[in-house]
């Protein structure tokens, strides 16, 4: 025998015993499932989560289907007649979902305009502050309005700027008189992309930190000694170095470009007509809860939620060719 033969022979003989072992103890042949079995607690740490997302967001999934019928909560999806593309035929013919959608639209490009940005201004300025105590403190004041809900922060926003706010006050001190500000038809929309400022830029930097400190230090050290200045450093080396996050969460906002926040219009579009406060968010509830047209809620519901997979798909595709990498 040669050589290669006996360690071929030493090697199954070696093996044999660990698989007659395996299969006393009870585990599995399979080395998928042999794997799974090694670490079973990590997966039984994630099952909470999954039957969470299982439950509240993909079985829910399965009542679009209310799209495609006159549905009434009376009888269920079960003995709902069943209309095929009539609510689809009534959502193409109706002219409020014009107004809807063009004021959804122009808020969302405000809030990517103006908001979006804010949040790679904050992450620049903070990753520059060089004590660490004070940065945590400043990191600290911003995140805090993330954590206060809507009902909270158009409270603070109306003793503020309300008819009888802080701001009327001070001006009507000073002699002048009263800016109708949270009630005024044309400041609607500024007011509201504002609001989003305030509560979610400071939370937005977070990922944008960690792309800049996952940034190699010696590009920062090599344009030092080549004598660039701090604004080209940032131009050159940070901005380049968080592009890839930049155009990733880009590609994602377009997905959600049609939901501007439903609690956060909802709570002050009382004062205001459709045409001005009315989104597809409050539309699909004043359409299904108000008036009852479950399936026909149920169909914009649905179409807005197409409209984000094919607006994903396009940015995606776009990003690609102009030679990034894009998110799938």
């Amino acid at each position: 025998m040669t050589d290669a033969t006996v360690q071929s022979t030493n090697k199954r003989s070696d093996q044999e015993p660990r698989v007659a072992a395996d299969h006393v103890r009870g585990r599995p042949k399979s080395s998928t499932w042999r794997l799974i079995w090694r670490d079973r607690w990590i997966y039984l740490l994630i099952l909470p989560g999954l039957v969470y997302f299982l439950l509240f967001y993909y079985l829910p999934l399965l009542g679009n289907v209310t799209a495609f019928q006159d549905y009434s909560p009376y009888l269920g999806i079960f003995k709902s007649p069943w209309v095929g593309l009539a609510n689809f035929a009534q959502l193409f013919s109706d002219p409020d979902v014009l107004v809807v959608l063009k004021n959804t639209l122009i808020i969302s490009l405000l809030q990517i305009i103006f908001a979006f940005p804010i949040g790679i201004v904050l992450s620049l300025v903070l990753s520059a502050i060089p004590a660490e105590r004070f940065k945590r403190f400043i990191q600290s004041i911003l995140y805090l309005p993330h954590f206060l809900g809507w009902v909270i922060i158009v409270s603070i926003w109306q003793q503020i700027f309300g008819g009888d706010g802080f701001i009327n006050h001070l001006i009507i001190g000073m002699g002048g008189k009263p800016v109708d500000l949270m009630t005024n038809p044309a400041l609607f929309k500024p007011m509201i992309v504002l609001q989003v400022i305030w509560k979610e830029s400071g939370w937005s930097t977070i990922i944008f930190l960690a792309a800049i400190a996952s940034i190699t230090p010696e590009l920062y050290e090599a344009a030092v000694v080549d004598g660039a200045s701090k604004w080209r450093r940032i131009w050159h080396i940070t901005l380049p170095g968080i592009r890839a996050i930049i155009i990733m969460l880009l590609i994602l906002r377009m997905g959600s470009i049609l939901s501007v926040g439903f609690e956060q219009i909802f709570l002050q579009r009382g004062g205001f007509t459709m045409d001005v406060a009315e989104v597809v968010d409050t539309f699909v509830y004043s359409r299904g809860i108000i008036n009852g047209l479950w399936g026909y809620s149920a169909a914009v519901a649905l179409t807005k939620a197409v409209i984000g997979i094919v607006m994903i798909w396009a940015a995606n595709k776009l990003v690609k060719k102009f030679g990034e990498e894009g998110l799938f």
